[in-house]
């Protein structure tokens, strides 16, 4: 856990990572993280890099200007849970997804998803503004 609270830190604070995916490791039960997004990279890099038969928790750096035009960031936490992996993961990663977020404090909006649909770019933007 302490692995994955000073990578979010360095993704909040120095902006050093765009999006952070973390996975449980099954026999351990410890989350981890399991990539990193560059400061280059954007949600289609973190939404390609979400297995399409396995859980995952992913939190997300985003940018944008306000109709005002300012600029802002809000940080997401995403709970991947496609419906093709198995319910022995699913169940892992619900029980274990309040600890994690107890952990990543500064997370702005949190979203469920189990397919590419229900976190969509246009979700994310219409969240934040």
């Amino acid at each position: 856990m302490e692995e994955c609270k000073s990578s979010f830190m360095d993704m909040k604070r120095r902006r050093v990572h765009r999006y952070i995916v973390f996975k449980i490791d099954e026999d351990s039960r410890a989350v981890m993280v399991d990539k990193v997004g560059g400061p280059g990279e954007g949600y289609d890099d973190l939404a390609a890099s979400l297995p399409v038969d396995d859980c995952r928790y992913a939190v997300f750096d985003f940018d944008f200007v306000t109709v005002d035009n300012c600029q802002k960031s809000k940080i997401f936490f995403i709970a991947w849970s496609p419906s093709a992996s198995r319910i022995r993961s699913k169940m892992l990663y619900a029980t274990s997804k309040q600890g994690l977020r107890r952990v990543l404090d500064g997370v702005h909006y949190e979203m469920q998803a189990t397919d590419p649909t229900e976190m969509g770019f246009d979700l994310i933007l219409d969240r934040a503004k």
